[in-house]
């Protein structure tokens, strides 16, 4: 089957997941901070969460990074209006410096939805395309070369580890013996019709696709999601003032649990959220997606000798 082309920066519209609740705990800062405050929107995607922010505080200053070039694109267009409160900056997180102190961070975790409904990125198999995964099409191996590369045991723990997956033996046995007869898969369907064929055939019906676990076990592999997310919750506290805000939305419990332990253990902050925020109804209804997403926020503890 062809691989279905969707790169476009038009269709790039970034839907911002649990927008009133960010703004809310936005609005709870003090007005001399948002009257010339700057916020780092550490994954900016489209800008969605940005354009909100811009529209209601006409004093704030955004720096936004992002590692993927369509999304940076579609975030230039969609702010070109507020001129040059905008600073877009070609990055991971993980490797960023900040200029001066934030009064807040954002990181909205995960894939896009954007970048999920691009064939071309590899990340989904609702529409077939190349087994890519990478965040950065410009950096680093993707999925093919990485299933490719790495020993049957190696991928079966990394399956189990990142995806949360039973069948992580059987299914990381099928794709190297796969790989080994037929050589590489022709793409995301053909991976996940082989990953689906490891699941009893009464088990292969459910509420999710058999290979979401595992398609997800190699994004974030491909990505080193889980590491650099480590070195924001490390790093990031530094970035903000003191009384200023860190806000972390996660779609899946591997990220969650690392949130919510180090908000609960770093010193540095205190936490607003004792228990996750989750869309409401109304919001799932016009965007399935936000029906996992997760939101928990730290303030930066007044006691940290920190200029305000």
């Amino acid at each position: 089957m062809p691989h279905q082309s969707t790169n476009t920066t038009s269709r790039f519209q970034h839907l911002p997941v649990l927008a009133h609740e960010f703004l809310a705990s936005i609005n709870n800062l003090p007005e001399k901070m948002l009257n010339n405050g700057l916020i780092i929107d550490a994954t900016l995607g489209g800008g969605g969460h940005c354009e909100l922010l811009l529209e209601a505080y006409s004093n704030l200053n955004i720096i936004g990074l992002d590692q993927d070039p369509t999304a940076r694109a579609a975030a230039a267009q969609r702010l070109a209006l507020f001129g040059s409160r905008v600073k877009i900056i070609e990055t991971n997180f993980a490797d960023f410096t900040p200029p001066e102190q934030a009064i807040a961070v954002l990181a909205d975790l995960g894939v896009s939805s954007p970048q999920l409904d691009n064939a071309e990125r590899g990340f989904s198999f609702r529409f077939n395309g190349p087994l890519d995964m990478r965040m950065n099409p410009k950096q680093g191996i993707t999925a093919a070369e990485l299933i490719q590369e790495i020993e049957e045991a190696e991928l079966a723990n990394l399956i189990y580890k990142n995806g949360e997956e039973r069948f992580s033996r059987k299914i990381a046995r099928k794709i190297k013996t796969d790989l080994l007869k037929e050589g590489p898969y022709q793409g995301t369907l053909s991976l996940a019709y082989a990953i689906a064929g490891c699941y009893p055939p009464k088990l292969r019906h459910g509420k999710i696709h058999p290979a979401t676990r595992t398609f997800q076990a190699l994004r974030i592999a491909v990505n080193n999601e889980l590491e650099v997310l480590d070195k924001l919750l490390i790093k990031a506290p530094d970035w903000i003032k003191a009384g200023g805000l860190l806000s972390i939305i996660s779609f899946h419990s591997l990220e969650d649990r690392r949130v919510k332990k180090a908000f609960l253990n770093d010193e540095r902050l205190e936490r607003i959220t004792k228990k996750p925020l989750r869309a409401l109804p109304e919001e799932i209804k016009h965007n399935p997606r936000s029906r996992s997403a997760k939101y928990r926020v730290a303030r930066r503890k007044l006691s940290c000798g920190l200029l305000t």
